[in-house]
């Protein structure tokens, strides 16, 4: 079965809705226009950025606002794709449950409004290059920019199957994290679409967790290994590999339609969807990228290129065997990211270096 590549429209402006809780929250402005001072207020160089971070996301504004807190020239450039941007709600954000992703996005950049000495632009990153304390950014239609450090914070972008009725269902009705959505699923009547081990053991898991009423569909033929398929049995999973036709519906009252004509009703869907990076910089750049595709990182979001770090889903460490895909998640790398650039421009101003 081949993927599907989502490629939202209208970026922000599509999903903002009208009210988010008691709050409104306007669309993200186009540009914040930077008044940077340097660390003593004499005016900040205006050919070279302290960093420059490419990526408007949880990853992206939460560096940029620790480094602002900091007074380090910062340029954000934000192309305006937010992977979970389908999404009604984002979970376990502390203070923020339910919010919707694009409505934090929009308070973020409200919050970095506040340091003078963050600019950011919504523009789209084309290209890359340079080596640490120059490197180059250039952006569609517009100029290069030059900073010392860079963040890469691009996340990436889900492939769902290309079956008629998953991907524009892919975020609303159709859910790839039982951390994020399994509770709002508790007690219905689920489907999990798969046929990799990977994809298929979240049915075990939600069954475990979640409902009494899973099935997975594999969308033909299978080579699911025994004890996949004995815990699935154990748990009452009940597996159909019949060929997929489509699915229709609404969340809360989905129909997956098989090719034999048989319909199974649904209450929610998952789907743990392939994904590739939304961006080809770290390539560019000649980062180390892991086997499936993430960005590899140190427990400082440190890549194997001096003085370019990687924050958010893009990226995870080696000792971890998958990447974590919360916004929380993606929120605290930027930060853990920004800290340790912050310490290492520091350190490597200082007219005798440390021991």
């Amino acid at each position: 079965m081949s993927t599907a590549r989502l490629n939202w429209p209208a970026p922000y402006e599509h999903y903002l809705p009208e009210t988010n809780g008691t709050r409104d929250h306007p669309a993200p402005p186009g540009l914040l226009w930077s008044t940077a001072r340097g660390a003593r207020g004499e005016p900040a160089s205006p050919s070279i950025y302290d960093v420059i971070v490419i990526g408007g996301g949880a990853a992206g504004l939460s560096a940029a606002q620790v480094l602002g807190r900091q007074r380090r020239r910062i340029l954000v450039l934000d192309g305006g794709r937010v992977r979970n941007a389908r999404a009604s709600g984002m979970h376990m954000y502390l203070s923020r449950d339910g919010f919707t992703p694009i409505g934090l996005v929009a308070l973020g950049r409200e919050e970095l409004a506040a340091y003078p000495s963050v600019e950011v632009r919504s523009a789209h990153a084309e290209s890359v290059g340079g080596e640490i304390d120059d490197f180059t950014v250039t952006v569609t239609g517009g100029p290069m920019f030059r900073a010392r450090r860079l963040i890469l914070a691009t996340g990436l972008l889900d492939e769902p199957w290309d079956v008629p009725g998953v991907p524009e269902r892919f975020g609303r009705g159709i859910f790839h994290c039982p951390f994020c959505h399994g509770w709002e699923a508790s007690g219905q009547s689920l489907a999990v679409l798969g046929r990799e081990p990977t994809q298929v053991v979240l049915a075990a898991y939600l069954a475990d967790r979640y409902s009494d009423d899973v099935v997975v569909a594999t969308d033909g033929p299978h080579s699911l290994p025994s004890p996949i398929l004995a815990n699935l049995e154990a748990l009452g999973v009940k597996l159909i590999d019949t060929p997929l036709a489509e699915v229709t519906g609404q969340a809360g009252a989905l129909n997956v339609h098989f090719a034999d004509g048989t319909v199974l009703p649904r209450q929610a869907i998952f789907h743990r969807a392939p994904t590739r990076q939304q961006a080809p910089f770290a390539t560019q750049l000649g980062a180390r990228l892991l086997d499936d595709g993430f960005v590899l990182v140190d427990e400082f979001q440190q890549t194997s290129v001096p003085g370019v770090f990687a924050a958010g889903d893009m990226a995870r460490q080696a000792a971890l065997q998958d990447g974590l895909t919360l916004v929380s998640q993606a929120a605290a790398d930027g930060v853990r990211a920004a800290v340790r650039l912050e310490q290492g421009l520091f350190r490597a101003g200082l007219p005798v270096p440390p021991g």
